[in-house]
């Protein structure tokens, strides 16, 4: 049986403290009473919390401030509803999840809570990867500098975390020259592998191999240029759908199918997307 609910829960908050008290109070409601909230674990929150994550981006990407607030709601909805379980558990709790990042970014930010001096951005990210060693090892946790990037990332981006992790202890190019040099020598090796099969199917893993190596160098060259190539990819991504779905447009207000048009004449739809791009720039 549903309790008599509070009505002041169903009025906004003034303060960002009440606010945050009224959503854990909802979750607890939730999860005494909904039948599919009270269903929910870690394991089946774990792929909602993926796209939610997601929806995030893409409203990061278009810049649209309305969409990022509430998908920053969704995804601050999936915080409280761990912690609620986590709390059933006997676990943590939601207060613990906020002292927990509290402290962490006292202890990781030494140039704003006690007398360390840092002249730039690039010796702050220095000084958090090296306190994060240092709390692996009082936690006795396998001391790496790679320990922290998680393996279920995507490829792209753990690249780019992994060559961040590293630059911090000094493992990295000294100028984009140098990666770009390293860029042209991975296409080179790649070309050179492709000359020499006969076989391709047969050669797949090293063919593959050879090519991540050329997206492994793209990505420290595009690291090097101040470019988050996951952003970069996903741009070209929704530029292309953008484009292509015009050319779809175009071709069905004329009573045209794609499939009736060579490459050619689907070029000419392409190209006409394309100035109607530049001209909104």
């Amino acid at each position: 049986m549903i309790p008599t609910i509070n009505p002041q829960l169903f009025q906004k908050a003034l303060s960002s403290s009440e606010a945050f008290d009224r959503l854990v109070k909802i979750m607890d409601l939730l999860r005494d009473f909904c039948p599919w909230d009270r269903k929910q674990s870690f394991d089946s929150l774990r792929y909602l919390t993926i796209e939610e994550t997601y929806e995030l981006s893409d409203a990061i990407l278009e810049n649209d401030l309305m969409e990022i607030k509430k998908e920053l709601g969704d995804v601050l909805l999936h915080v409280v509803f761990y912690a609620k379980i986590g709390e059933e558990k006997n676990s943590f709790s939601i207060t613990d999840v906020c002292n927990g990042i509290c402290e962490k970014l006292i202890r990781r930010h030494p140039h704003i809570f006690a007398e360390v001096k840092v002249q730039n951005e690039e010796e702050v990210k220095n000084n958090w990867e090296s306190i994060k060693l240092l709390e692996k090892e009082s936690d006795n946790e396998p001391k790496s500098v790679l320990g922290g990037v998680p393996k279920t990332l995507p490829a792209m981006v753990k690249a780019y975390r992994i060559q961040e992790k590293v630059r911090g202890v000094g493992f990295d190019w000294e100028n984009s020259e140098q990666v770009w040099d390293k860029v042209k020598e991975e296409i080179q090796e790649f070309k050179d592998e492709l000359n020499a099969i006969t076989d391709t199917h047969n050669n797949k893993d090293k063919l593959e191999s050879e090519f991540g190596d050329i997206l492994f160098a793209l990505i420290n060259y595009a690291r090097f240029k101040n470019i988050n190539p996951e952003d970069a990819l996903e741009r070209t991504n929704k530029k292309f759908i953008q484009r292509f779905k015009y050319l779809e447009s175009q071709t069905l207000a004329k009573g045209i199918s794609l499939h009736d048009l060579n490459l050619e004449q689907m070029n000419v739809y392409w190209e006409e997307a394309k100035q109607i791009e530049n001209k909104k720039i």
